[in-house]
């Protein structure tokens, strides 16, 4: 087949482009239609082009701008959703290219736009998340067929634009565009980050400053830039210090923990030393700090496990609070309504606790995920949250009434008053559930046939110890071992990570504590340990760069078993393993280290070593793997991810990652069916062991524990009790043969609230 010959194609991209710069310059909506049906009609030497948006509360299609027709039918001419050859090309979601329009059945003549003198017609629909937003048209008088180069270049033009359109809706949309409010019927999608309901105002948190703004400015005194950087790091500390001890009674110590980072931050060489030593150099203090930031981050942001990774936005907090001490001696004073819903680009952490306590209702965020530090401190908080927003206009909610919808990740932005009520509704609800279920801390997750499900947590801080033995959790189902690695300038210590293990395993003895091994490469890189991947979430990671690093294996090895001396309440997990090979040389590796400390005159215990089922290739080799070690623990979030082929985090698919789609729920069976073969125990750990509705199934499967955040222990807890395991087997019997994750969701739902917890149910 022969290629295009290059100089159209070239000629079509200039134009689009120039289409495109434009339409992103535009400083609204309707500025940015007209230039779209004036540079089209001109591109593409048409007499008419036209765009035509969905209004959905209204149901009518309606002419929102057009060069060619009659300027007075722009947002007077209407159509139903199923009216004319506009309704036809939504309806078919796809172009409609006509030689003449009047000969097509569903063609209706409209007078008032002066449409009669033409014939030829080509119709693109505007789609966004698989919906038909509007239509972008062109007219020709003379009666002809538009040839494909015009047809995709318009199909380019309405793609780009399709975004335009779902920012618009957010921000009044059509009814917006002609001065009217927005009707908040419909929600905004986003991602759930931390589950809960709430109504209140919303309060847009913008940076102090621009640090990538900064120029680059010789110090002119470098000693007074010096001593102007310390002051503002005393201020900054002094901040800190304060918003620590003011929600010291409302927060667990694991979210305290992080003013604890900014702490050693401000004091560290890492920070503090590496910008005084740019200033000596010549830079000026801000600009100093501005590299030393953007240095910090882009080793943050390296880092794939997204509870790691989201300190990129920590650590740029933490340099604007800098910035801002060293720009002006006075801070500005943000007002907090009652029911605050702060909103922004991208939330930090510490922005929750500017908020007066008692004020802070929920949190929406454009970027972020579920696993971002500020959805896991909002969780945490019992807060909700809802990350990932990208549709929504940040600079024009605020002040506005917010429903908040932690649960489905849903926004509505001036809701009506059915809509209103009902969530007021749930919040209370919500509040009564919490209540009755802190009475459940103390007492064991038993089905009501009588067998103990162990629910454990998941953490990775020495400060998560209190609050995690206060949930009720039966011990540790994951300590994640990076936070040493991520807290220092070099490799962490034999001793050092000793100290470190022994707290925890002594905190929870004699109840199990599983730590796992470092879990660190390529998205996930330490500062001083960098990858560079093209595709990291498929590269250098996990037991692979261990393996090939003995020398830290090794050291990590002899610490965890040092620390276990006399308490015996160690489990080892090798994480991201994929094939046979490495699960051999792991035990080869821990052998050797135990036999180490044997020949010293240690004298330890070997612990229960176990695999983390995270890849598809370790799913089928799950047998072979378990016949080798003493436990087989899946990690549901990354295992949903890569049998999905869905990067969780990217908001643009997040909504096809689903842990109860049938792939995933065969695929956890087999694991369970091949360890229980080999008379060996599995366990789930992850979001969805926290999920009632996926409880529930994993129960069924046979699952011998679980393990989940804190916050997530007493629902779970709930309902364990609430099933016996032949109830939750027949549950499971019977979503295995449906084909839809939507239906297996409705189908457990319906079993939940049949059971006597449909407080539960707030997901679907």
């Amino acid at each position: 087949m022969e290629s295009p010959p290059p100089g159209p194609v070239r000629s079509m991209l200039e134009v689009l482009r120039r289409i495109i710069q434009e339409v992103n310059a535009a400083p609204d909506l309707a500025q940015a239609l007209t230039i779209i049906v004036q540079r089209v009609k001109q591109a593409m030497a048409t007499d008419v082009c036209s765009v035509y948006l969905t209004d959905f509360v209204n149901q009518q299609h309606v002419l929102m701008a057009s060069d060619g027709l009659n300027p007075e039918a722009i947002g007077a001419v209407r159509l139903g959703l199923n009216e004319g050859l506009i309704g036809v090309v939504c309806d078919r979601a796809e172009p409609l290219n006509l030689d003449n329009a009047p000969d097509h059945p569903r063609y209706r003549f409209i007078a008032e736009t002066g449409e009669e003198r033409y014939h030829a017609f080509l119709g693109v629909p505007i789609i966004h998340h698989r919906k038909a937003l509007g239509v972008v048209v062109v007219r020709q008088r003379a009666q002809r067929k538009f040839d494909e180069g015009e047809v995709t270049l318009l199909v380019t033009i309405a793609a780009q634009l399709a975004g335009a359109i779902a920012h618009a809706e957010v921000s009044g949309g059509i009814n917006g565009l002609q001065g009217e409010p927005r009707h908040g019927a419909r929600p905004i999608e986003g991602l759930p980050g931390a589950p809960g309901v709430a109504v209140g105002t919303a309060v847009v948190i913008y940076p102090p400053t621009d640090l990538d703004a900064i120029p680059n400015r010789k110090a002119s005194d470098v000693e007074a830039e010096v001593a102007a950087f310390a002051g503002a790091v005393a201020k900054v500390y002094s901040d800190i210090e304060a918003l620590a001890a003011r929600l010291a009674e409302t927060l667990p110590a694991e979210d305290l923990a992080l003013f604890d980072a900014y702490l050693q931050m401000l004091q560290g060489e890492s920070l503090v030393g590496k910008t005084v030593a740019r200033i000596r150099r010549g830079n000026w203090a801000p600009a100093a700090l501005r590299d030393t930031i953007a240095e910090h981050t882009r080793a943050f942001e390296a880092m794939g496990d997204a509870y790691l990774s989201e300190r990129a936005s920590d650590v740029r907090d933490l340099g604007l609070r800098l910035l801002v001490y060293l720009q002006t001696d006075t801070r500005g004073q943000q007002h907090y309504p009652e029911n605050t819903i702060i909103v922004g680009e991208e939330i930090a952490a510490s922005m929750l606790a500017e908020v007066p306590l008692g004020r802070l209702a929920g949190v929406i965020s454009v970027r972020g995920s579920s696993s971002s530090h500020v959805a896991i401190l909002a969780r945490a908080m019992g807060v909700p949250a809802v990350m990932g927003i990208a549709d929504l206009s940040v600079a024009r909610v605020d002040g506005r009434e917010v429903v908040v919808d932690g649960y489905r990740g849903r926004v509505y932005v001036q809701p009506t008053q059915v809509v209103r009520t009902e969530y007021l509704r749930i919040a209370q609800e919500e509040r009564e559930l919490s209540a009755g279920l802190a009475e459940l801390r103390d007492v064991l997750a038993v089905t009501l046939d009588g067998f103990h499900m162990p629910l454990y947590a998941n953490t990775g801080l020495i400060s998560d110890i209190t609050s995690t033995l206060n949930s009720g959790a039966e011990g540790i189902g994951l300590y994640r071992t990076e936070f040493p690695f991520m807290m220092r300038e070099r490799f962490p210590g034999e001793e050092e990570q000793r100290l470190i293990y022994r707290q925890v395993l002594e905190a929870f003895a004699p109840r199990p504590v599983t730590l796992r091994t470092l879990d660190i490469g390529g998205d996930k890189s330490l500062p001083y340990f960098p990858i560079e991947e093209d595709n990291p979430f498929l590269g250098w990671r996990g037991i692979r760069i261990t393996l090939d690093h003995p020398e830290i294996f090794l050291v990590q090895l002899r610490a965890m078993l040092r620390a276990s001396r006399g308490l015996n309440n160690l489990h080892l997990l090798l994480p991201m393993v994929s094939t046979l090979a490495e699960v051999d040389d792991s035990l080869i590796l821990i052998k050797r280290a135990h036999a180490e400390l044997l020949e010293t005159g240690e004298d330890i215990v070997m612990p229960k070593i176990g695999v983390m089922i995270e890849v598809p290739s370790a799913v089928y080799q799950s047998g072979a793997i378990a016949a080798r070690v003493d436990f087989l623990s899946v990690g549901s979030n990354d295992l949903t991810q890569y049998l999905l082929a869905v990067d969780r985090n990217n908001a643009r698919v997040a909504g096809l990652y689903n842990a109860l789609h049938p792939a995933v729920l065969c695929a956890l069976l087999q694991v369970v069916e091949s360890a229980h073969r080999n008379n060996k125990p599995v366990s789930v750990c992850g979001e969805m062991a926290g999920d009632p509705a996926a409880a529930l199934l994993l129960l069924g499967m046979g699952m011998d524990s679980l393990s989940m955040s804190a916050a997530s222990l007493p629902r779970i807890k709930w309902v364990i009790r609430k099933f016996s395991r032949a109830q939750a087997r027949s549950v499971l019997d019977e979503v295995l043969k449906m084909e839809d994750s939507a239906a297996i969701r409705r189908h457990l739902n319906t079993a939940l609230e049949q059971a006597g917890l449909a407080g539960l149910v707030r997901s679907d």
